[in-house]
């Protein structure tokens, strides 16, 4: 059974679709409320669903000179919980955690905005020929399944499996040029999981249409990205071959289409909901996804009715 102990979190991009905030804040730096009612910045929850999913190590691809910021904003956030809350439980134990996160986080520098699979091959040195888990700085999840985290359902799947295993939705038509799109065979006697066949990044529908319709699917719908994957170390090879040829804007999507080609590599419709922070009101959006799946789920069904409630009397 493969074990994935390594995950990297891409967090490159300077977050131009979220100005003027990432101008002076890294985007993966913003605060959200985790469903345990703490506030925490975007990559320690991609973080800490990692770590509770069998994770031990991180890497996060960062922009030059980003790797030494994080480190003082986490240290400046464990110092602050321990001297602004003293003796309180749930500061030490928050604490404890950044203590953690700091003692298993790396970082590896992107110098230069050379594509997504460039920056995936970044992290090369730190996955050292192992599987890897490979997450956006930019994505927040929400399960469906109370037990069990989107990304341990995917890690679950590629260690049954040894394989590389990328998360999908069933996405509606007229999204499907935001993601990357495949198709593929359902799997015997596993239900949502699909031997991956063909990708296509951010299709137009025409294309779609023609081809990437994945049978057993409602009609208009496209297996999309979901923005986790798990990688065996043979897509560095594909991506090296890729870089060599051209190294000016590596995508991650065509070397995905020939890790399919080369080895088993399986979808996983994973159980849960992606919310992309980058996109307009997508930081809101994650926000109300984490409050309704989280202890607050009462106050924030309170908060959106009597906003519903305001909204409609201005309207009258």
């Amino acid at each position: 059974m493969m074990r994935i102990k390594k995950a990297v979190i891409t967090a490159a991009a300077r977050g131009e679709r979220l100005y003027p905030v990432a101008d002076t804040v890294q985007k993966a730096m913003l605060p959200v409320i985790d469903t345990d009612g703490l506030h925490k910045p975007v990559i320690q929850i991609i973080a800490e669903e990692a770590f509770s999913s069998g994770i031990e190590e991180l890497c996060v691809v960062c922009a030059p000179g980003d790797g030494e910021r994080y480190l003082k904003a986490f240290a400046s956030l464990r110092d602050n919980l321990f001297h602004s809350f003293k003796g309180v439980d749930w500061a030490k134990k928050e604490a404890e955690k950044i203590d953690h996160l700091i003692s298993r986080i790396q970082f590896a520098e992107q110098k230069e905005p050379l594509g997504y699979g460039h920056a995936v091959y970044c992290a090369r040195e730190f996955v050292n020929n192992e599987p890897f888990l490979l997450l956006l700085g930019d994505y927040l999840y929400v399960s469906n399944l109370s037990q069990k985290s989107c990304v341990a359902q995917l890690i679950e799947l590629a260690s049954q499996e040894n394989c590389s295993v990328s998360a999908v939705n069933p996405t509606i038509e007229h999204q499907i040029g935001r993601y990357g799109t495949l198709t593929g065979k359902q799997a015997p006697n596993q239900s949502g999981v699909y031997q991956i066949e063909q990708i296509i990044e951010k299709p137009s529908l025409s294309v779609a249409e023609l081809e990437l319709q994945t049978p057993g699917l409602r009609a208009g719908y496209y297996l999309c990205f979901f923005g986790m994957h798990v990688f065996t170390p043979a897509v560095f090879d594909i991506l090296q071959k890729y870089i060599d040829q051209d190294g000016s804007n590596i995508l991650l999507t065509p070397a995905l289409q020939e890790l399919a080609e080369t080895e088993t590599y399986l979808a996983l419709e994973v159980k849960g909901n992606r919310y992309d922070l980058s996109r307009k009101h997508g930081l809101l959006r994650a926000q109300i996804a984490l409050g309704l799946a989280g202890e607050a789920h009462g106050e924030i069904l309170s908060t959106m009715v009597e906003l519903l409630a305001e909204a409609n009397s201005r309207t009258v």
